[in-house]
């Protein structure tokens, strides 16, 4: 009886282990957009499972969830966001305070949530344009002076650096690790530079069946073993 206990412990230590190691958690850090802080007290939802976390004193959150999944982040002062998960390691996911304005660049586009990244684009074309509505004479009017003022040439020029940013994106949510790995086994430097140098193109995924892309991901990694230089043995 007592080889028994010890047998049904075992098997109650290993499937405890295989419990955790295969649970699935999203890990990240908040901070603010303009001054970079961590900020702590943030409310993160997974809105596919409904668990909610908030974060520490240093910004940082762990919560049951996978990539793909979308997390909502509320925060008091601060624009409620989503955030979508499509990328492995610590998520850095950067809160706009709700009354600032955001002077577009590459460094603060890569930092933006994607719900936001939407509504910037939506304010750029809008403040790009040479109609506007009038408040005091009702209906549209034309606007020389707003189409060529300062505010709509940086709109213009903030739309496509927005937009790139966008469709790079979509790509990331689509040519995954886990897409790759399950056509391809591969160690992990091999993995980044053949996602580095064998990125499909926005045009590609935006029309491309899943058996596309797998067609896509096998041609590519035949290209990439081919051109791939092998290290002079000494």
């Amino acid at each position: 009886m007592k080889i028994h206990k010890n047998l049904l412990l075992l098997v109650m230590l290993l499937l405890g282990n295989i419990t955790i190691s295969f649970a699935q958690e999203i890990k990240g850090i908040v901070y603010d957009l303009e001054t970079s802080k961590k900020l702590p007290d943030v409310l993160i939802k997974n809105l596919r499972t409904n668990d909610q976390v908030k974060t520490d004193l240093q910004g940082n959150f762990t919560i049951p969830g996978k990539m793909s999944d979308y997390l909502s982040l509320t925060a008091h002062g601060y624009d409620r966001d989503t955030a979508f998960i499509y990328q492995e390691g610590i998520t850095r996911i950067y809160l706009v305070n709700d009354k600032s304005t955001i002077t577009i660049d590459e460094v603060v586009v890569s930092k933006i949530t994607d719900s936001r990244l939407t509504r910037e684009i939506e304010r750029a074309k809008n403040n790009s344009k040479a109609v506007e509505t009038s408040t005091t004479r009702g209906g549209l009017r034309i606007s020389p002076s707003r189409l060529f003022g300062k505010e709509a040439k940086q709109a213009r020029a903030s739309i496509e650096i927005l937009e790139i940013e966008r469709e790079q994106r979509n790509v990331d949510r689509v040519f995954t690790n886990d897409v790759i790995l399950s056509l391809i086994p591969m160690e992990r430097q091999d993995l980044l530079l053949f996602k580095d140098g064998y990125r499909p193109s926005y045009e590609f995924i935006k029309q491309a069946s899943p058996e596309d892309l797998k067609a896509y991901i096998l041609d590519s990694y035949a290209k990439f073993k081919k051109n791939k230089v092998e290290p002079i043995k000494q």
